[in-house]
């Protein structure tokens, strides 16, 4: 009699049925549908607060003025008259975000599941401290205000918004930046999950490729890049929490403590080394 759960085929191992592989799969599928419900909500609760979007982000441009940092001018100024450069910039915003993290989300889950859960808990609480963010404090992006920004994604290429038009994505979700923040998200995950040099200096070099693009297409102020980096590190440290509680007690248990924090008997010694030692007296 064959067990439940499976089949024979024509040789004697037998064969999981489908059904059951396919598991996992569907949860995450459903995880991530709910993620993706959860951000249209949010876009559609906050597309009518375009003033409040405005008037965060000249607060964001004070802000920055005073502490030093407002450099969107100087970083696009280095690539804006260089036709090539945009389009490079163009190409790594648009096809090395979602285009990425899909990717790579699709390998972790087939050949390094643990990663891949890392990587899954640590997008979704950073989401939700972004759509948090989102929801409480709209900000527009440089490219909608009047500081002489070029908004190259849109002049120079249709890719993108055609890809996501903006009927589509929230507008005003510049502050943090999870288009910076996700990719540096994983690139740290792929550089742990994988030891080959080639995977690990395009893990290294991606975010900071994606952060420099955020901010020289006009869609990112610096400090946007800064909270983003500060929410996913949030979010794998939260993620990372029940591994190291496990590490912790697999060390205490393994260093003469039982689970009980009672400290381990001393191991019985053998008879003959009872008897020897007898001997000798």
């Amino acid at each position: 009699m064959l067990r439940a759960g499976s089949e024979r085929g024509n040789g004697s191992r037998p064969r999981v049925r489908a059904r059951w592989s396919a598991r996992p799969l569907a949860r995450e599928t459903l995880l991530v549908t709910v993620a993706i419900l959860a951000y249209f909500g949010i876009r559609n609760a906050t597309a009518g607060h375009s003033s409040a979007a405005f008037e965060d982000a000249d607060r964001i441009v004070a802000f920055q003025e005073r502490i030093g940092i407002d450099w969107e001018d100087e970083l696009q100024g280095l690539v804006i008259d260089h036709g090539l450069l945009v389009d490079v910039v163009n190409w790594v915003y648009i096809w090395f975000h979602w285009p990425v993290i899909l990717t790579a989300a699709v390998v972790l889950f087939l050949v390094r599941r643990e990663h891949y859960r890392l990587l899954r808990n640590a997008f979704f609480v950073s989401g939700a401290i972004g759509f948090l963010f989102f929801a409480l404090f709209p900000v527009a992006p440089p490219r909608l205000l009047d500081l002489g920004l070029v908004d190259t994604v849109t002049e120079h290429s249709y890719a993108y918004r055609a890809l996501q038009p903006p009927g589509l994505t929230n507008q005003y979700a510049a502050f943090p930046s999870l288009h910076a923040g996700w990719n540096l998200l994983v690139g740290i995950v792929l550089f742990l999950a994988f030891t080959h040099v080639a995977v690990r200096v395009f893990a290294v070099a991606m975010p900071v490729a994606m952060a420099l693009a955020v901010v020289m297409t006009a869609n990112h102020f610096v400090i946007d890049v800064a909270a983003g980096v500060v929410v996913v590190l949030i979010g794998l440290g939260t993620a990372l929490l029940p591994r190291l509680r496990t590490t912790a007690v697999s060390t205490l248990t393994g260093d003469g403590t039982n689970r009980d924090g009672r400290a381990d008997p001393p191991p019985a010694q053998h008879p003959t080394t009872v008897r020897g030692r007898s001997s000798r007296r």
